[in-house]
Order: structure tokens, then sequence, then C-alpha cells
């Protein structure tokens, strides 16, 4: 037989295209069309349903970027439709690209009721299933002109303030039509057969069975010029292809509706308030069709948003929830960056996420879902067990650029030994649109062949919404039990994940991080989102704590309902486009002008207890108040006290040029051209720096990575590095507080400026770098490098609730890619005996490399990611002045650089009094941080406290109190009673609890007083 496979392929192709599709909608007649073009931001829906309308000119343009155009839709089913499924086609002008890219549309009824999203993947609104004749229409559609961001072409569009005012859509085409169920119902029979038939061999029967089933049904079967009257007998020539069961070995799918929804990234919060009225109107209207359908949401926040600002919607999503079809998941109040968030923080991501559910829906989430957050922490499965939480659900990892991970599905162990079971969808993506490719990958790339057959597919348009369509419904319908493709059933996550678990509860570990190899530029960019969060997060510390130490003591008010709204702000700030720095410039805006906000309230918090604590302010004294977790210079940890001033360091000229500064426990040099020639611990004698080598080393590089500038960061860049070593002034800094040494270096390079106050305090074992760069740099990297003389083997980054050991070498292709890395307060590096600790208040991104020195010693060299200057998709990414501190920790283990990165997180405060306060609770183990002291959130007056052990050992230790307690208990996060078995429940014992914990464990204790 002749070969005509591809002609015959090729004809199927544009049959489908040309003269299917367009018959669906095939008989039409126009509507009349009026336009509001509204100023200024979105109006209400109210008003722009009362607006005064115009009729729409014909080829008007509407909408410049961000603007709002509101359509008055009217119209009649004409007679002779009577009886017939009718529907409006509403095309704004979309372009043709991915659902949520660009323009989109609410469909309102007029009493402002909303029907369904409109975007270029679903661009219908059914009138009725049979119409009337002369049955009105009448329609409002709240038009959004997003624009189109091409992918890594640099734009002003991403900010209202620079996008301008040309109008960016035309109106393409507003009609009424009939739908052709029958024609419609082909084209999804034929999609179908045609995608299943490209993904099978060319040596395989099905192949060519399903290929002459469709050249028969659409080539000779079909009337081209009667599509509608000859579409049922098309269909039944390939009904037989599609009742052809399944292979009895093949693999099964839980399909999942989603619409991964970003809170914002290409667009502004605002914006995603919308997006999210628009997905859950459309798939409540599909539930209302399709009682199967199942649909799963995530992000506490985003439901939060439609009770708030669109109700009708959220009434609607409430009906839905209880038949069960439309499903809240992951339990935490937005999908967040897990890198960078504080513990306490990712903490309470899970508490306000699940609170939510349970108090507005009744609902206890089961599983973390996290699809695309750009890696996952290793501290992450003991918070999801000790939220009560059971699955976790991620599908980024797919996306690493040399190691493919080994798993679908597994057991996550995490830091202290913790395990969640977890899934990896193998189709590779959580916006699936059941096509045949994916279907065809899934099984390909399925790691789990011979142990399990089971996996999800999250389907439905994402990223900017819009959700599942109709035709991905039908696709799933005609998947359930079809030869050469897996088995697909609509369920519920929480289905899913027992069926999974009872088919693989011996799944293999993985244990630690799940480090994505991507997107590591997002540790860096946006430093102003970093430092936001690193401040906040810790004047949500001193808040708490502070203000429950005053409500105990003194009877001050306690400030339940700013910190909860405060806290709320700070985790939706910590979404994995936001906190990451990979949003457009209004985006990020709007972050730095909110953290101001933010700044001054909680100040204003932690003032007000800090007063009602500190005694008689006209008395002449002063109060410090330390809220490390550590003692610190002669005042306890959690506690305040007046202290004698320090004996002061000392400031030095030294022989050759440059200072010498000392504190009788650090002695450093810095030399002539501003640079850290010499750190030495005093209390071994032991030097820090390499020989010859020079630390607080300034370094750019060009950064210009592949794909995604804000993104990442390509290995290459490290080719080719210019150290900033010429000095433009270096001097003594006299005017400095409280018997501190420093000097004072100014370096201008490119279009910046970088000035530094290196410095010693009393009493403290460390170097303190204080650093204020104007950066006004394009495409370029900044980092500060320390050159170490120590053999490093492995180097130790804080993480939430302790520390991750990484290697420093490059023996295997996993460890190449770490070559940029995250950590928190502190990274240190040691060999026996001795280690180095670099500690800081506002920075994520550092790399760790070591080298052979002619010597025969190891320089280990640690660097800290500064700056960056991507210019996708905010083109003015970091320009302007930052402020950053770290500082070097010369002879420090893990305790000392536990400590010190806490310090510096939590600077001490001087308040005007006269009074010692007593810490609430203290613990006098180095391993043992408290993370949390606050009141507990139902207003109960019951004291909170939260712990972890730092170090990785087991601890024996007792908690103190400094309150009378009648009663402790352990609680879940939620500040639930929590119960496991691992010991004997805590006891009150003589003021105080005796505690055992294990390595990095986390313990959560409230406390009722007496």
């Amino acid at each position: 037989m002749h070969d005509d496979r591809e002609l015959v392929e090729q004809r199927i192709a544009r049959i489908l295209r040309e003269r299917l599709i367009p018959a669906v909608h095939g008989e039409t007649v126009p509507l009349s069309v009026e336009v509001w073009h509204a100023p200024g931001e979105p109006p209400e829906v109210a008003d722009g349903l009362a607006a005064d309308y115009r009729p729409l000119e014909p080829n008007e343009a509407w909408g410049p970027a961000w603007g709002t155009s509101w359509f008055h839709i009217t119209g009649a089913v004409p007679q002779e439709w009577a009886g017939r499924t009718v529907e409006a086609v509403v095309d704004l002008g979309f372009t043709r690209d991915r659902a949520g890219f660009s323009a989109e549309g609410l469909v309102h009824r007029p009493d402002g009721t909303a029907i369904k999203g409109l975007n270029p993947k679903n661009i219908w609104v059914r009138i009725a299933d049979s119409a009337a004749g002369g049955e009105p229409i009448d329609l409002y559609v709240e038009a959004a002109a997003n624009p189109l961001l091409e992918e890594d072409v640099p734009t002003p569009v991403g900010d209202v303030l620079t996008a301008g005012d040309e109008p960016l859509y035309r109106v393409r085409r507003i009609v009424l039509a009939v739908f052709d169920e029958p024609v419609w119902e082909l084209v999804q029979d034929a999609e179908v057969a045609e995608q299943l038939m490209y993904e099978l061999s060319t040596d395989d029967p099905r192949r060519w069975n399903l290929l002459r089933g469709l050249e028969t049904a659409l080539d000779a079967t079909l009337d081209f010029s009667d599509v509608a009257g000859t579409a049922a007998a098309a269909r039944a020539v390939l009904a037989p292809l599609l009742a052809s069961p399944a292979h009895a070995s093949a693999h099964r799918v839980s399909g999942i509706g989603h619409a991964h929804i970003d809170s914002a990234w290409l667009w502004p919060l605002r914006e995603t308030v919308r997006k999210v009225a628009r997905t859950a109107s459309n798939v409540t209207a599909l539930m209302d069709d399709d009682p199967d359908f199942v649909f799963a949401m995530s992000s506490a926040q985003q439901w939060a948003w439609m009770k708030e600002h669109r109700p009708k919607v959220w009434e609607r999503m409430r009906e839905k929830v209880a038949t069960g079809q439309f499903v809240p998941v992951g339990g935490m109040w937005v999908e967040s960056d897990t890198n960078m968030p504080g513990g306490e923080a990712l903490a309470r991501q899970l508490v306000h996420g699940k609170r939510f559910f349970l108090d507005e829906l009744g609902i206890e989430t089961d599983e973390v879902w996290l699809p695309d957050s750009f890696g996952y922490t290793a501290a992450l499965p003991q918070l999801v067990k000790l939220s009560q939480t059971r699955w976790f659900l991620t599908q980024k990892i797919s996306w690493s650029q040399f190691n493919k991970f080994p798993h679908h599905t597994f057991w996550w162990e995490g830091l202290d030994g913790s395990r969640v079971f977890t899934h990896f969808p193998p189709v590779d993506t959580y916006n699936s649109e059941f096509s045949g490719h994916e279907m065809a990958h899934l099984v390909r790339n399925f790691s789990d062949k011979g142990s399990a057959n089971r996996s999800m597919v999250p389907f439905g348009h994402g990223d900017g919404g819009g959700g599942p369509t109709r035709e991905m419904l039908a696709r799933a319908k005609r998947l359930r039990d079809l030869e050469g493709s897996a088995r697909v059933e609509i369920e519920k996550p929480a289905t899913f994940f027992q069926k999974a678990f009872d088919d693989y509860p011996d799944a293999p570990v993985w244990v630690g991080e799940l480090y994505l190899e991507l997107h590591r530029g997002t540790y860096t960019s946006q430093a102003k989102n970093k430092q936001g969060n690193r401040r906040t997060e810790h004047l949500l510390h001193e808040a708490e704590l502070w203000a429950a130490t005053a409500a105990l003591r003194t009877g001050h008010a306690y400030p339940y309902e700013d910190l909860d709204r405060i806290w709320k702000t700070v985790l939706l700030h910590q979404f994995h486009d936001i906190l990451p720095g990979s949003s457009i410039a209004w985006v990020h805006r709007e972050s730095r002008a909110t953290y101001l906000r933010l700044y001054g309230e909680l100040e204003a918090i932690i003032a007000a207890a800090q007063q009602a604590l500190a005694g008689d302010a006209t008395a002449g004294g002063e109060v410090v108040f330390n809220a490390a977790p550590h003692d610190r210079g002669g005042v306890p940890a959690r506690g305040a006290a007046p202290v004698a001033a320090a004996q002061p360091a000392t400031c030095v000229a030294a022989p050759g040029g440059g200072y010498v500064l000392d504190n009788g426990l650090v002695r450093a040099v810095v030399d002539g051209r501003g640079l850290l020639t010499s750190v030495v611990d005093l209390a071994s004698g032991r030097e820090s720096i390499a020989p010859g080598a020079a630390a607080n080393l300034l370094q750019i590089h060009p950064d210009v990575p592949a794909h995604w500038d804000a993104w990442d960061v390509d290995h290459t860049y490290r080719r080719t590095v210019t150290d900033l070593v010429d000095v433009d002034a270096l001097a003594v800094v006299d005017d400095t507080p409280h018997g501190t040494a420093a000097v004072r270096v100014v370096r201008r390079f490119g279009k910046s400026e970088a000035a530094q106050v290196i410095s010693v305090a009393p009493g403290t074992g460390r170097v303190d770098i204080d650093t204020v760069v104007d950066w006004h740099e394009s495409e370029t990297f900044l980092k500060v490098a320390f050159p170490l003389d120590v053999r490093a083997e492995r180097s130790a980054a804080e993480t939430q609730f302790g520390y991750v050991y990484r290697a420093t070498d490059t023996n295997t292709s996993w460890e190449a890619a770490k070559f940029e890395i995250c950590a928190h307060r502190y990274l240190h590096v040691a060999e026996p005996g001795y280690g180095v600790a670099v500690v800081n208040n506002s920075t994520y991104g550092h790399d760790v490399t070591r080298d052979v020195r002619p010597d025969g010693g190891t320089t280990t060299t640690v660097r800290l990611s500064l700056l960056r200057a991507p210019r996708y998709p905010d083109p003015e990414t970091d320009q302007g002045e930052h402020r950053l501190g770290f500082a070097l920790v010369p002879g420090a283990d893990l305790a000392a650089a536990t400590r010190e990165g806490a310090s510096i997180n939590l600077p001490e405060r001087r308040v005007p009094g006269d009074a010692v306060v007593e810490p609430l609770v203290h613990t006098g183990h180095d391993g043992v941080v408290i993370s949390a002291v606050k009141l507990a959130d139902d207003g109960s007056g019951d004291v909170v406290v939260r712990l972890y052990e730092a170090l990785g050992a087991r601890v024996n230790t007792r908690l103190e109190l400094g309150f009378a307690a009648a009663s402790v208990g352990r609680t879940d996060l939620l500040e639930r009673p929590f119960r496991v078995d691992d010991g004997p429940a805590p006891a009150l014992d003589g003021g105080g609890v005796e505690l055992a914990l294990r390595p990095f464990q986390v313990l959560t204790l409230r406390f009722r007083p007496s």
C-alpha cells in the first residue's frame, strides 16, 4: 500500500482548523455593543453597571495598558432559532496566546452576578440551552486591557506609571450564535483521536486505524457544504475507535481541575483579584453543567479576596464547596517561596492558610500544594507534619537544568527526620490541557514504573488564570478508557493521594532540600524585597514578644487584630514571584511602599510595649531591650535592663597605611585599599583570612543569562570578574555610638558608588560591615568575597529552624549545579577544631568555592550576592540606593554562627527608663532557640512559645518561666492540642518545663497563666 500518511495527517489538521472548528458557531447574527472606558483604576462592579455608555464605534480601539473598559451587549434571539442552543461569542481582540496573559473579561448580568470569564481560549457565553424566539440578551463585560509582555523583552509597560496611554486592543467579534453541539462533539472526538495518533509509533497498528478512521470520518463522510448535517455520521465512524478500551496495565491518571493563579507576576496584586473572580466564575459555571467536575484552588488569600471584593463570586464558591466540587487545597496563605521566608513565617503561612479554610469553610486541608515555587526547603516536611497535614505536591523540580529528579512519588524526609508523602506529577505541567502529547509524555516520563502506576494531572489554564474549559472536560471523558492512552478519572486531590499511598506505601525516600537547578538569581533580585521581608519578620518577632511581655506584666493591650493583619500582609509578599523579585515593576514598587508602611506600624507597636515595660522615663536612665534568643551584653535574651558603658574598642593607624580595629575579642586590619587583610580571633590567635588574600572584596560580573533575566544566574557568569580595589576615600569614623571603632571606605565604579563602614563594637566577636551602594549598573552582578584560611569540605547554611549542609566540591553534577545557594542569617564553614561564619541582615544568595594554594593550604571563599540588575520583567531592577549589613565572625562554631546571625538581625534597643524586665521564658542552652513568644491567636490570654533545636544535636534542657502558669500543653502550629508518640507530654515542674529535643525539632507549647 502506498504511504500517504503525512498527506492524510495534513488534510485532517486542515479540515479541523478550517472547516470543523468554525462550524461550531456557524450561524450568527450581530449584537449591539456600547462601551464605557473607565478612567483610572478599575471601578466597582456597581459603578461599571451604572456608567454612562455610548455606542462602540467601528474599529474603535480600547484599553490603554492596565485600563478597564465596560461593554454593554444587547440583542434578541432570532425567532427561527427557537428551541436551539444559543451562545454569545465575544472576542475582545485577544492576542492568540495563552489564557491570562493579555486582555481578559468577566461577563456580568445586569444585577451584577458574574457569569463567566473571557480569554483567548474561552470566548463563549451560554445564553440558553433551548432558547425562546425573541429572548432578550443583556450582558455586561468588564474588560481588562492587561498588556502582553514578551518574554525577556525589556518594556516600560510593566508599571501603570510608565506604560503610556496608547490603546492596545480592538474588538474583533461580538455576535450571537447557534452552538452546534454535534459539530462541537465531533471536534472533540477528532482532536482526541488525532492527538493520540501522533503519539503512537508508526509501527503500531492502532496509529494506522486512527489515521484511516479520521480520514474516513473527515474526508469522506463529512460534507463540507453541510457540516452540521453530516457531523453525526462522521462521529459514528469514529465511535468504535474511541470505544476501544485501554490496556489492563494502562497508567492511571487522577485529573484535578486547577488554575495556578500567580498572586502577582506580570500583573499587579489588584489585577489578581479580578483574575480569581474570572476563573472562579468559569469553573462554577462548568460545575453547573458537569456534577463530576472537581476543581482545586489553593492560596487562602485568594479566597479571602473573593469574600472581601467579590461577595457574589464568593457565595458561588461556597455553594460548590458544599457539593464537594470546589476544593480548597494547599493550607497556606499563598503559594509562597520556601527558600527565603524565615521559619516562623513559613509556619504562619500554614497557620493562616489552614485556619482560614477551617473558619470559613469548615474544611481541614490535608495537602501542601506548591507546584511552582523555586525549590523547597528541607524544613518543610516537619512543618507539614506539625500543621497536621499529610501530603505534599510540587511540579517545579522538573525544570532543573542538569539532573533529572529520580522519583515521582516518594517520601520526603526533612531536617529533623519528619517524612511527608510527596507527589511530583510526571506530566511536567500544572497547566495541562489533556493533550495527547501530555498524556503520552507522562507515561514515558513516570519514574516509578513497575512499583507504582498512578499519577496526578492538574488541568486548566493557569499562571494568569482561566482554569479548565469544557473542551478539557470532554477530552477527559474520552480518555477515561481509551486504547493507547492512560486512563483518566476526575477526582479530588485527597482521593488521589490516598490511592497513591495505598498503592505505594513503601515509596523511596529523598532526604534533604529539593533544590531547583534553575532560577538561582531569585535569591538576589529586587534586594529591597529581600530586606523588607527579613526586617518585617524580625520586627514581628519583637512586636509579639514585647506586646506579650507587656500584657502579662502591666496589662498592656495586646494588638491581636493589628498583628494578624500585618502577618497576612507579610505572608502575601512572600508569594513566589514577589519575594523572589520576578514580577513587573508595578508589583515591586508597591511592595517597597508596603514594607515601609509595615516598618512604621511595627515600630509603633514595639515602642508602645517597651514604654509600658521600661519604668520611669524621666529618671534619666536607659534600658536596653534584647529581643535576640541569646544573652547579650549583660542583658538576658528576651529581657531588658540598664547596662553600664562597655570598654570602647580602638582604632589605630597601621604601619604602611590603613587601620587596625581591636576590641579585645577580635582584631581586624583594614589596608590602604579599604580591604580586610587580617581578622584574628584573639581567643585562639588564629588568622581567618587566607594568606595573601583580602576580604570584604567587592566584585562585579556581567550577568546576562540565557533566559528569564530576573530569575536566572548562569554558571558562566563566573568566567569574567572585576575586583573593585580602587579606593576614593578611607578615613576613621569619629562619631560612632557606644564605644564602636570604625573606618569608612568609599569606592566608585561604573555609574555606581559603594560606601562601607567597617567596625568592631565592644563585647562582640565579629567585624561588622555596613554597606551603602548607590547602584546604577545594568545586567551586572555585585558580590562581596571572604577568602578564608579554612579547609571546609562542606558549608552549613542557615535555613528555617536549623541549617543545611552542602558540599564545597563539584565531584558530581548534583553538587556542581548548586553554584548559587540560599542561606538565611549565616553561612558557616569549618575544618575540625575551627570555623568562620559570615552573617547578614538582608541577603540570601551565596556561593562557596575552595582552592588549594601554592603553600599547600586550602582557601575556602564565601561570597554574598548583594545586587543584580536584570532588565526583565522590571527594566529598572534595583536601581538606586541600598543599605546592606553583613559581618565576619572568626573562630565561630555553629552555636556562635546561630547567635551572631540572630544578633545582627535583632539589634538591641535603648529606651528611657529604669526598669529591669525579666524574660517571660528562658532557656540557658545555646542550641535551643525560641522563635516566638506571643499570646494565643484565639484571644484567650494563653501564652504560646515556639522553640527549636538549632545545632543538629539531641538536647535536654529546661524552659524557665517568668510568669505563673496553671497548665502547659503541646500544640500544633495552629495552637491546637497535639499529641505524638515521641516522649512524655510536657509538664510544669517548679516554675518550668523539662524538655528533651531531637536534632532540629520544632516544639510549640501553650501555657495557661494562673
